[in-house]
């Protein structure tokens, strides 16, 4: 059956992709975003309607006539500099967000919904792989790279308790990436920096910590599942299994990229989890296996980058 879905903060990376998904089955899907990133989506459908709107103003949300049956709740404001430089925006948008859609479903009668929450939420897990009832944690209230993992904690809470929805369906997304993913996150960072950079790579941190990267089509398909048979009120971690240091990854760019470049660490101290490895059974009893290796994915992604960067 076709539907009509609802996407809140459509014009990020996610959004777009699972946008243009969810358009190519056939359904119509209305964008709602303040295009913070002053990126217009790209494309013209008959079944898209784009709607510009703050998810802090309720008002904004009320101004959507159309008939709903899914939404999904994609808008925050993400990428570390972001948390930092921005933690109030971060904290308003991500709280007053949840809140004000949770009421625009009540108001409309919207019965499903799926969450984007993030691996965030648990920081440094106590075991790996790491499964969707890891406790979650916010390590230094004070810490303001802490901003967004908490509303996103505070989004799981609001919905996982509220009694008014038939299907309200929480996924944990870890670590994304792909072409047009913007430039506050790893990966293109190291790809622009490779692309600059004559003599050094520099890299913030030891470049230990690890981290499992998740091509962007596997992440559709993955939610393309979790629409069929997601179920109310569970949890799902979207990911990879693959997993490689970020020193390693340095490497595997700057060969990839056929630079002569020499990595240098940063000894300045800033908070970054060791490792996130999700672990992905719950999702693959459900039919789900990722298809893009770390290296086929980093050529789409690069390729993009190299001829579209600032």
């Amino acid at each position: 059956m076709k539907k009509t879905y609802l996407i809140t903060g459509g014009q990020g990376f996610i959004g777009k992709a699972v946008s243009l998904s969810l358009l190519d089955q056939g359904n119509k899907v209305i964008i709602f975003d303040n295009n913070f990133r002053k990126k217009n989506f790209s494309i013209k459908h008959k079944n898209l309607q784009l709607i510009d709107g703050d998810i802090r103003n309720i008002t904004n949300l009320n101004k959507i006539k159309n008939k709903i049956d899914t939404v999904v709740h994609l808008a925050a404001i993400n990428g570390t500099r972001n948390f930092y430089d921005k933690p109030n925006l971060v904290l308003e948008v991500g709280i007053k967000g949840i809140i004000n859609i949770i009421d625009f479903c009540k108001n409309k009668k919207i019965k499903e919904i799926f969450l984007a929450s993030s691996s965030e939420v648990y920081q440094n897990a106590p075991f790996y792989p790491t499964d969707e009832k890891v406790r979650l944690i916010i390590p230094d209230p004070n810490n303001p790279r802490f901003s967004y993992s908490s509303t996103k904690i505070i989004s799981e809470i609001l919905l996982l308790n509220s009694d008014f929805f038939k299907k309200a369906v929480i996924f944990r997304p870890h670590n994304i990436y792909g072409p047009d993913m913007g430039y506050k996150h790893v990966i293109p960072e190291l790809i622009i920096k490779t692309i600059k950079e004559k003599k050094f790579l520099n890299i913030q941190g030891d470049g230990k910590n690890k981290r499992s990267f998740c091509y962007i089509e596997d992440f559709v398909d993955a939610f393309n599942i979790l629409i069929k048979k997601g179920r109310h009120k569970e949890i799902y971690n979207i990911g990879n299994t693959d997993e490689v240091n970020i020193l390693g990854l340095s490497k595997l760019i700057i060969s990839m990229l056929n630079k002569d470049l020499k990595t240098k660490i940063s000894t300045k101290p800033f908070y970054n989890a060791m490792r996130r490895l999700p672990d992905i059974k719950k999702l693959n009893k459900l039919g789900y296996k990722p298809k893009i290796n770390l290296k086929k994915g980093l050529k789409k992604t690069i390729d993009w980058y190299k001829h579209n960067h600032k």
